[in-house]
């Protein structure tokens, strides 16, 4: 009798686990698709934000001179180069 009682008790725990997981899919699909057909009802809702278009790309060049400039300025912190070579190379950089 205690074999059968574990077997049924057991049976019980499964069962409700799954309705448990089945009830919670059901739940998360039917939100799926009202939100579905609340886009599709509304033909003028902001697109999300993976169909808008991305930020142009920085100039090709754009990259090198920051990297330029950042250890322009490392040097400057360190002592190694003064105002007006600072200054002056900084120039060339973005002038160039």
């Amino acid at each position: 009798m205690p074999g059968l009682l574990r077997g049924v008790a057991r049976t019980a725990v499964v069962a409700g686990t799954a309705t448990a997981v089945s009830n919670r899919v059901s739940r998360r699909q039917a939100g799926r698709w009202q939100a579905q057909q609340a886009e599709a009802q509304d033909p003028y809702a902001q697109a999300p934000a993976a169909q808008q278009q991305p930020p142009p790309p920085a100039p090709a060049g754009m990259d090198d001179k920051i990297g330029q400039l950042k250890q322009l300025a490392e040097l400057k912190e360190q002592g190694i180069l003064t105002d007006e070579e600072f200054a002056a190379q900084k120039a060339r950089i973005l002038n160039g």
